[in-house]
């Protein structure tokens, strides 16, 4: 095992900026919407939909240049590489709760939520665990770029510097003074960019770790997999693990009626402005 100090630099050094947010010098009801926008956009289109229903797994079919579209805006959640983020998410459906699950909760639920990113074996190096299980990803010069010399936390911070800009640019515009202007464009790079992406960042690690240990199973499934009432409405149907992990190419995460899956209802309305097509629907009946 190699620690990766590098990691955990990087969560310190964002969650520290994402704090200033409890100082009301960085507050704007502007950098509150777009906390919440960034929460849905890279969030819910970018990873839930993006990165794990579509990259992973393939339980739709889109024009390319929309699973491009998606797949930067997954990028944007500093969540690994798209090509990365799908290799590990596929060998933890290989060996889930065994000991080769890069985050099985059966080490602890720190290492599940969190210590898995910050000890890295040698079959989980990048280029490894990519060679195995994402091989058809890195055929797309997109994916081979962004997993490149680390493209993907240069685009991240690209799109934090571009809040920034247009904050600043647009307070000026609106005849507010250039101190005013820094203090929104600060704002929008503490709410929209720090704060978004940890807050984006625990609730899929959530997934990872409590969706393992609490919770109910429809299905048997052969590991820990749970359906976490909590997660599974914080993470827009990423909590109803255990009704994925059944049924892994499923679009649809939420198979019961209280089962909420907002991120199905997007895809649904991207079926029906024909954006996506062959949408796969749950296979299995519950126990």
């Amino acid at each position: 095992m190699k620690f990766k100090a590098d990691a955990l630099s990087g969560f310190i050094l964002c969650h520290l900026i994402a704090i200033l947010a409890l100082f009301p010098y960085f507050f704007t009801w502007s950098g509150v919407v777009l906390l919440v926008l960034g929460m849905n956009v890279f969030g819910v289109l970018g990873l839930n939909i993006g990165f794990h229903r579509l990259l992973t797994h393939r339980g739709f079919a889109c024009p390319l240049w929309f699973e491009h579209t998606l797949a930067i805006l997954g990028t944007c959640s500093l969540e690994f590489s798209p090509a990365l983020w799908v290799a590990v998410h596929r060998r933890h459906h290989h060996y889930s709760d065994d000991q080769d699950d890069p985050h099985s909760p059966l080490q602890g639920f720190f290492w599940a939520h969190f210590g898995w990113l910050l000890m890295r074996s040698g079959d989980m190096k990048s280029k490894v665990v990519i060679e195995r299980y994402a091989k058809d990803l890195m055929r797309d010069p997109l994916y081979a770029w962004l997993e490149a010399r680390k493209h993907w936390i240069v685009v991240s911070f690209t799109v934090w510097a571009l809040f920034f800009l247009v904050g600043a640019a647009g307070t000026l515009a609106l005849g507010e003074t250039a101190s005013e202007a820094l203090r929104v464009g600060l704002s929008w790079v503490v709410w929209g960019g720090a704060l978004r992406t940890i807050v984006v960042w625990h609730i899929t690690w959530s997934v990872n770790s409590a969706a393992h240990v609490w919770g109910y199973q429809n299905y048997e499934t052969g590991d820990r997999s749970r359906n976490n009432l909590l997660v599974g409405f914080m993470a827009a149907g990423e909590g109803w693990h255990n009704n994925h992990h059944a049924d892994p190419t499923s679009a649809r995460h939420g198979h019961r009626w209280w089962e909420f899956d907002f991120s199905f209802l997007l895809i649904r309305l991207m079926q029906a402005m024909g954006l996506v097509w062959d949408v796969a629907l749950p296979r299995r009946k519950t126990i």
